[in-house]
């Protein structure tokens, strides 16, 4: 049986970051990924957006990775070549009822560092951008959008310029602990023994961890709940040069306007709470789309929303609940099997890659 010095399962932005810092600590990683291509699922059906940590609890896990691996990742598309632009974005308030809410999350925002918030009212907010119809809102200039895929290439890049590996097409369908290791069976019932193992499986991490001969591993993982976003994209050009969002909403951020890096414009995602995993846009949603659209961008023109993508995000609360932490599971010490986990890493997990990435490495020590 083949034996490896650190594993990560999973080949999305999470596992590949935290390979890449697991491979500057000296460590020969391999990267199991079981589809054929680097981050398929939740890394590529996001919003692409660099948050700048304004929405989280403070001193949640959420505002420190978003607010630290922010500027990580900054730092990174800049040394790798990663096209991104700190394009900056605007929370609206679309009637003075929301202006409370809108006050309290600026100081949400400033609390966390989330950096250089300014509140503008309607008149400044339109200066900025003149389509845009709202009562107030928060101008946001750390807030980016990144090239998610030139991310994912370059995380990979790096990882094998430190000897590391991904490997593709390679599902893992057991887990179990054997003495001072962890053993993974694979789809085609090869065997691999690590002492070090790193789960960030995103949706099927729970599914994974579900069966492990450990008792105490099995009463630590979460319930996952699963909310699907679909999103539409604009059949014309955008008159907006920001990013556009509403105040969040239960479940997620509210359907907000998006540009990628060529300014093509999209909208999304919205909440869909699901049972199973599938990534077909629900085109019924899209009437409520031109309504949550409109009460920020009124000369929205019917006809002009065409079905893109869906994501799912794998949720830690259930539907009607406070929004959720992110949740690290840690099993074992130096010199001992080590196994740590991730769950519940949807947005702003993109942008706290890095961070939680390292937090990996540090876990696993030298």
């Amino acid at each position: 049986m083949d034996r490896a010095d650190c594993i990560v399962i999973g080949a999305g932005a999470l596992g590949l970051a935290s390979a890449y810092a697991l491979s500057h600590t000296g460590r020969k990683v391999f990267v199991l990924e079981q589809h054929g291509a680097i981050g398929t699922e939740t890394s590529a059906r996001s919003s692409e957006v660099i948050h700048s940590g304004i929405y989280y609890p403070s001193n949640s896990l959420k505002a420190r990775a978003c607010i630290e691996g922010k500027e990580q990742l900054y730092k990174f598309c800049k040394e790798y070549g990663v096209p991104h632009k700190r394009i900056g974005k605007l929370i609206v308030a679309t009637n003075k009822a929301q202006l409370p809410q809108l006050h309290d999350l600026k100081v949400q925002g400033d609390t966390n560092g989330a950096g250089g918030l300014r509140l503008l009212d309607a008149e400044d907010a339109r200066r900025i951008e003149p389509e845009l119809e709202c009562t107030a809102a928060i101008y946001s200039p750390t807030t980016g959008i990144i090239d998610s895929h030139a991310l994912l290439l370059a995380l990979q890049g790096a990882l094998e310029s430190k000897g590391g590996q991904v490997v593709l097409s390679s599902k893992v369908v057991q887990l179990a602990r054997i003495e001072c290791d962890y053993q993974l069976t694979m789809k085609d019932g090869y065997k691999i023994k690590t002492p070090r193992l790193v789960v960030a499986g995103g949706l099927h991490t729970n599914q994974l961890l579900s069966a492990i001969n450990d008792k105490s591993i099995r009463a630590a993982i979460p319930t996952q709940y699963l909310a699907k976003g679909n999103y539409f994209t604009l059949s014309h050009k955008a008159p907006f040069s920001h990013l556009i969002y509403p105040l969040p909403e239960k479940g997620g951020l509210g359907v907000h306007l998006t540009l990628n890096m060529e300014g093509r414009a999209r909208f999304g995602p919205d909440v869909e709470w699901v049972n199973d995993i599938s990534y077909s846009v629900n085109t019924k949603r899209r009437g409520k789309f031109y309504q949550n659209i409109r009460r920020y961008w009124p000369d929205l023109s019917d006809g002009s929303l065409q079905p893109d993508y869906a994501g799912i995000r794998p949720k830690l609360v259930p539907e009607g609940a406070p929004a959720g932490d992110f949740f690290i599971l840690q099993k074992g010490q130096r010199n001992h099997a080590q196994l740590l986990a991730f769950f519940g890493i949807e947005s702003p997990g993109l942008t706290s890659a890095l961070y939680l990435g390292a937090q990996a490495a540090l876990a696993m020590g030298k």
